[in-house]
C-alpha cells in the first residue's frame, strides 16, 4: 500500500513538474524576438522587460578602442564606432573587420535581452578606413556631375564595400550647403546651391534601398544585407557659418534657415532616412547639440522624422565653452534637445553614470529616455538586426572590385571641370595628343593617392602617402595612356632652364592643397601649396601647359591664369586617376560643371550665386565642353 501512494505522489509531481515547464516556456516567449509580429508590438515588447541600465546602454556608442566585449556585456552598450583611421590593424583585411565586428555582436546577444548592437563608420566616399577600398571623388566633386543617378550608383557600391567589412551604418552623406569656401569641411559639401544638394540626396536611397511607395513619411526604412543605415549630416547649417570658422555660428534668420540649409533634409526624411547627426556649429548663437526647437519641435515633431538622432563625435561636450567644462550641463541639455544616441570615445562611465542620475533626479524625465530607446530599436527591427546580427563573408569580394573602380572612374570623368582652354578660342590644348615626342608631368600631385584622395582617407585628416592607399595615380594614369614610343618624364618642381633645355610637346602640371578635415582645413588665403605657383611660373612660360588642380574647393588661382594655357579643376578624385586621363586625352569629353563659384580674391568672400555683389572668376554652372 506504501509503495502505490509513493508512486501516485511522483506521478503527480511529475505531471506538475511538466506543467510548470510548460507555463514557464510559454512565459518565455518573447514577442519581440518574433518576427512575424508588427514592428510596433515588438518595440513594445521589449521596451517593457528594459531596466533604466539597459536603455541608457541602447542610448550609448563607444568607440571601438575604448569598449572590450566585456564592458559592451556590462553597460548593455546599443552601438560601436570606428573614428578616422580606427581600425583593427594597419591594413587590416575585410575578413579582419567582419571577425571585430561579429566579437562585439557575439558579447551583446549575451546579454539578458540579447539586444544586437549596429556599427558606424564615417564611409565618406567609399569605405575610406579600409584598406583596398574604392575610393570615390569626395562630394564637392560629385556636384559637379550634376547627376543624382550616379551618385544614387556610388551609394550602392560604397553599402556593398562598408558591408563586406562587417559594418552597417554609415555616417554619410553630409547635406552641409557650404556658403563660403574658407570652411575646412567644404569639400564634403556637393554645392553652395541647396537644389544640387537636394538632388544629390540619391545617395541615400543608394546607400539603403528605395523606400516602398506605400511607406509612411519619416518612417526609417533598409532594404536588407546589402545595404546600410545612411546618416544625413550635420543638422542643421554647418555650411553657413561666418567667415566659413568649422563649428562657428550660422547668422541667419528662420527662413533663411529653411530655404538654404533645411531643404536637403526634407527630401531625406521622404526617402527614408534611418538617422540624422547634428552639427556642431551654432544658430544664432544657440548650440545645435542644445536646440531642442530644432531637434525635437522641428525635426521630430513638424517633419514627423521616426529614425534616430545622432550626436557629432564628442558633440554634447562643446555644448559649452571649453568643451567638457560642465559635463553634467551639456548631458542634460543634449539628451533634452532630442539627441537619442550620444557619440563617446572614452568617458564611458562618466556619461552613463551621470546620465542615470538625471534620470533618477528628475532632470530628464523618462519619458525623453523611452522617446530616445523606441527610435533606436525602430531602427534596429528596420534593420533586421534581430534576424542576422552576424556579419558574414559573403560580400569579401566587393571590396575594392573591379566594377566599383569602374564607377569611381566614371565619376571622376564626370566631375573634371574644364576651366580655360588655350590662350586663345582657336588654339585649344586639349585634348591632349597621345603621339608626341616628350611629355613633362610636374607638381606636387602628379604621383600623389594621398593628396589625390584628400581628408577622410585611412586617417581622418588623410594621408600624405600613396602606400597606404590602393590607386592609380594621375601620373601613372597618363603613362598607361600616352602612346607607347612617347616618353614621360616627371619632375615634382623642375626649374625654368632645365625645362627649356628638354624640348617637350606639352606639360602637364598637377598641383593643390594638401588633405585635411574640418577645422584643421579652415583657411582664409586658399593658396596652392608650395612649390605648386613656382611649378606653375617655370613651367607655363617655357611650354604649353594644362594645369590640374587637386583641391577640395575653389582656391587662388588668378594670378597665374595668364601663363596657364589650360586648366581643370580635378577636385579630389580619389584612387581612379585614370579617370583624369580619360578626360585629358580625349577618350571621353569635359563635362563637368562649377558646384561653386571660384572666386578672383579671398577678399569677395562670402560669394554665392545671386548675391549683390557677384563678381566671380568663373561664375557657379560653368564649365567649358570638348
Amino acid at each position: 500500500m506504501m509503495k502505490v501512494v509513493s508512486r501516485g505522489v511522483k506521478m503527480k509531481m511529475m505531471v506538475m513538474v511538466l506543467m510548470v515547464i510548460v507555463v514557464t516556456e510559454a512565459k518565455e516567449y518573447m514577442k519581440y524576438k518574433d518576427p512575424k509580429q508588427p514592428l510596433n508590438a515588438r518595440i513594445r515588447d521589449l521596451m517593457k522587460r528594459m531596466s533604466l541600465e539597459e536603455k541608457i546602454g541602447q542610448m550609448t556608442q563607444i568607440e571601438r578602442m575604448h569598449v572590450s566585449p566585456t564592458l559592451l556585456k556590462k553597460y548593455f552598450i546599443g552601438s560601436v564606432l570606428s573614428g578616422a583611421g580606427s581600425s583593427p590593424s594597419p591594413k587590416a583585411s575585410a575578413e579582419e573587420w567582419v571577425k571585430m565586428v561579429n566579437t562585439f555582436q557575439k558579447a551583446a546577444l549575451s546579454t539578458r535581452l540579447g539586444i544586437p548592437i549596429f556599427y558606424g563608420a564615417d564611409a565618406t566616399h567609399g569605405n575610406n578606413n579600409v584598406y583596398n577600398a574604392t575610393i570615390f571623388p569626395h562630394n564637392v566633386g560629385l556636384g559637379a556631375t550634376r547627376d543624382p543617378a550616379l551618385v544614387k550608383r556610388i551609394g550602392a557600391a560604397t553599402a556593398l564595400e562598408v558591408r563586406a567589412t562587417g559594418i552597417n551604418y554609415n555616417f554619410a552623406p553630409s547635406l552641409a550647403v557650404c556658403r563660403d569656401p574658407r570652411w575646412g569641411q567644404c569639400f564634403e559639401s556637393y554645392s553652395e546651391d541647396p537644389k544640387v544638394v537636394r538632388a544629390m540626396t540619391e545617395f541615400i536611397p543608394g546607400l539603403q534601398g528605395d523606400i516602398p511607395a506605400s511607406s509612411r513619411k519619416g518612417v526609417p526604412f533598409l532594404a536588407g544585407k546589402a545595404k546600410v543605415a545612411a546618416c544625413a549630416k550635420g543638422f542643421v547649417g554647418e555650411g553657413g557659418t561666418v567667415n566659413g570658422i568649422d563649428k562657428n555660428n550660422t547668422e541667419l534668420d528662420f527662413h533663411g534657415l529653411l530655404s538654404i540649409h533645411m531643404l536637403p533634409y526634407l527630401d531625406s526624411i521622404r526617402k527614408g532616412v534611418i538617422s540624422v547627426m547634428v552639427a556642431y556649429s551654432s544658430w544664432n548663437g544657440k548650440k545645435m547639440h542644445a536646440n531642442r526647437d530644432l531637434l525635437t519641435g522641428f525635426l521630430k515633431h513638424k517633419l514627423k522624422f521616426r529614425g534616430l538622432i545622432i550626436s557629432s563625435w564628442l558633440g554634447i561636450d562643446r555644448i559649452t565653452d571649453p568643451p567638457h567644462s560642465n559635463y553634467s550641463h551639456s548631458i542634460e541639455a543634449g539628451i533634452l534637445a532630442g539627441i537619442d544616441i550620444v557619440m563617446l570615445e572614452d568617458n564611458l562611465t562618466e556619461f552613463i553614470d551621470d546620465l542615470t542620475y538625471q534620470v533618477k533626479s528628475n532632470n530628464i524625465p523618462m519619458s525623453r529616455i523611452d522617446d530616445a530607446v523606441r527610435r533606436i530599436l525602430r531602427v534596429k527591427f528596420t534593420m533586421g538586426l534581430f534576424e542576422n546580427p552576424f556579419a558574414d563573408l559573403s560580400l569579401l569580394n566587393q571590396l575594392g572590385s573591379q566594377n566599383h573602380r569602374e564607377l569611381a572612374r566614371e565619376a571622376v570623368r564626370r566631375s573634371l571641370v574644364l576651366l580655360k582652354n588655350g590662350k586663345s578660342a582657336n588654339q585649344p590644348l586639349l585634348p591632349l595628343k597621345k603621339d608626341v615626342q616628350k611629355v613633362l608631368v610636374a607638381g606636387t600631385h602628379a604621383d600623389n593617392l594621398g593628396y589625390q584622395c584628400g581628408g577622410w582617407t585611412v586617417e581622418w585628416q588623410g594621408v600624405q602617402v600613396s602606400d597606404l592607399i590602393v590607386g592609380t595615380t594621375v601620373l601613372n594614369a597618363i603613362r598607361k595612356t600616352v602612346d607607347p614610343s612617347t616618353p614621360v618624364v616627371h619632375m615634382k618642381n623642375p626649374g625654368m632652364d632645365l625645362v627649356k633645355s628638354q624640348n617637350f610637346s606639352y606639360a602637364i602640371v598637377v598641383v593643390g592643397e594638401v588633405p585635411y578635415a574640418e577645422e584643421k582645413g579652415d583657411s582664409t588665403n586658399l593658396t596652392i601649396i608650395e612649390p605648386g605657383p613656382s611649378t606653375i611660373r617655370n613651367v607655363c612660360r617655357v611650354v604649353r601647359c594644362v594645369v590640374v588642380i587637386i583641391s577640395g574647393r575653389p582656391v587662388t588661382i588668378e594670378p597665374y591664369l595668364d601663363k596657364i594655357d589650360a586648366l581643370v579643376a580635378a577636385w579630389l578624385p580619389g584612387t581612379e586617376g585614370q579617370g583624369v586621363a580619360d578626360v585629358l586625352f580625349g577618350q571621353y569629353g569635359f563635362t563637368g560643371k562649377l558646384p561653386r563659384t571660384w572666386f578672383k580674391s579671398v577678399d569677395q568672400l562670402p560669394m554665392n550665386v545671386g548675391d549683390p555683389h557677384y563678381d566671380p572668376l568663373f561664375p557657379f554652372g560653368f564649365g567649358l565642353t570638348t
